[in-house]
């Protein structure tokens, strides 16, 4: 599993101070001037094996290394947020010394302030055996629904000139007006809720990447968990061929912005046997399903019970109408219950500025100032993971995945300023003659040929020292 994050990102000048506009994508180049001036590139592999660019449109993003646990890749995909916060303090400072005293913001949400979408991209690894069409058929229906438990909620303003004419209000997902198709090969143009790009990373006779594009970015770790728990449960009942009840959606994504508008899950889903289904039974079905498949699961998890037992708190939450259960786990309940309570205090409608401004700094990255951070440190939102794990997953590839192998491989080109290159299943010595090993199995810890061109390496290019070890002489790029 994996997870690939793209932030939004702007610049404030700092009170009392005057300096010009300056636009996102100026500040993501300075974001990745560092990276660029030692790597003569912006899209590089970091010390854990996860993937840091600059994407299209210049988004910075972060993709994390293969993960093969729920809480590992929660841990990797926070250490994601740790790392570009780094970047954005050093920027900071860069800014200031050229004249531009001021703030970087990092967002991970959804949706900047003139209504563009970027996304939060989850992968999981499935088997070739498992027909695309069968899976695609099989997982709409839920992940359309899906936004009922892991939605990271926003304040809809159909005044935005890219927004759909709903009425003003809060809404479950920050993604579901920004997708228009169910599958599809495309990504930005006409972004689906399934990507079908066959680009699997790995032994593309054994393996498929399903790359799922319609789901929110997330604050709060038990969000994340259900997020991705919930998914990888459906998936593994899908392969092993759990029987399901077949809920066949009229149109794939016909429903998908009238089931954000409701928080009761009510909306009914019309299917193409001419009847509709209320969004929440679809669900249910989901859940029951899993729960079958986790009592007859080959190898018990304590982490999917746990997984369950969350997903079964917030179905139920939904017969009750009432979110306290949850209102430290689920982003959307969290921030909706924030909101409502200023409302009140204000007195004010859903298009009070004040309004707008706490939506978007729950999704503040920056770890003093983040809404989201805040809450947490005061024990409003629940822990999955600890600010140990996370650190270490900041600066160590994960053990129990391939990733292990690439971190290896970097560590030991970063510490003697190596000419290699490097992607997702490639590692590369440059000089002094080509050396190259190619991993098509995820899973593998250890690989004789990594350990051959480490030592390679050691034999080639000595240890280096202070600013030496900055200077790359290849990139270390896909």
């Amino acid at each position: 599993m994996g997870i690939e994050t793209e932030y939004g990102v702007s610049f404030r000048c700092a009170p009392g101070q005057r300096c010009r506009e300056i636009t996102p994508d100026e500040v993501a180049r300075h974001l990745y001037r560092p990276i660029r001036e030692r790597f003569s590139s912006t899209n590089i592999f970091t010390r854990n094996a996860g993937r840091l660019y600059l994407d299209v449109g210049d988004h910075p993003e972060y993709a994390t290394a293969e993960c093969d646990s729920v809480k590992q890749l929660i841990n990797y995909h926070i250490a994601g947020d740790r790392l570009m916060h780094q970047l954005a303090e050093q920027a900071t400072t860069t800014l200031e010394e050229m004249g531009y005293p001021g703030s970087i913001y990092l967002f991970k949400n959804n949706v900047d302030s003139r209504g563009n979408s970027y996304g939060a991209h989850e992968n999981y690894l499935v088997s070739r055996e498992t027909s695309l069409k069968v899976l695609s058929r099989t997982l709409l229906p839920f992940l359309i629904t899906r936004q009922l438990i892991c939605g990271a909620g926003m304040i809809h303003n159909p005044r935005l000139p890219q927004a759909d004419p709903f009425p003003l209000g809060y809404c479950l997902s920050q993604r579901a007006d920004h997708v228009w198709e169910g599958v599809s090969s495309a990504t930005t143009r006409t972004r689906p809720i399934i990507n079908t790009r066959d680009e699997p990373h790995a032994d593309s006779k054994r393996y498929r990447r399903l790359h799922v594009i319609v789901g929110d970015a997330n604050m709060a770790e038990p969000t994340i968990a259900l997020k991705v728990g919930s998914t990888l449960l459906v998936l593994e009942l899908i392969e092993a061929g759990m029987p399901l009840p077949v809920v066949e959606l009229e149109s794939s994504v016909g429903s998908i912005r009238e089931i954000s508008r409701d928080l009761t899950g009510a909306t009914e889903v019309p299917l193409r046997n001419g009847s509709s289904m209320p969004a929440l039974e679809i669900q249910r079905i989901y859940f029951h399903a899993a729960q079958r498949w986790l009592q007859q699961r080959p190898q018990p998890s304590p982490e999917l019970e746990r997984v369950l037992a969350l997903w079964r708190k917030v179905i139920d939450c939904f017969d009750s109408c009432d979110f306290t259960a949850v209102s430290r786990d689920i982003d959307w309940v969290i921030k909706h219950s924030l909101l409502q309570r200023y409302r009140s205090r204000l007195d004010c409608g859903w298009d009070h500025p004040r309004l707008a401004q706490i939506d978007l700094t729950y999704h503040d990255i920056h770890p003093d100032r983040g809404l989201a951070a805040v809450l947490q440190r005061k024990g409003l939102i629940n822990r999955w993971s600890t600010d140990d794990e996370i650190d270490a997953a900041v600066h160590r590839a994960p053990s129990t995945t391939r990733a292990h192998l690439r971190g290896q491989f970097l560590d030991a080109a970063y510490n003697r300023a190596a000419p290699v290159a490097v992607d997702w299943m490639r590692m590369k010595v440059s000089r002094p003659e080509p050396k190259l090993v190619e991993l098509g199995d995820p899973f593998a810890t250890t690989d004789q040929g990594v350990e051959e061109l480490i030592a390679y390496m050691e034999e080639h290019f000595p240890l280096c020292e202070g600013a030496h070890c900055c200077r790359q002489h290849d990139n270390l790029r896909l």
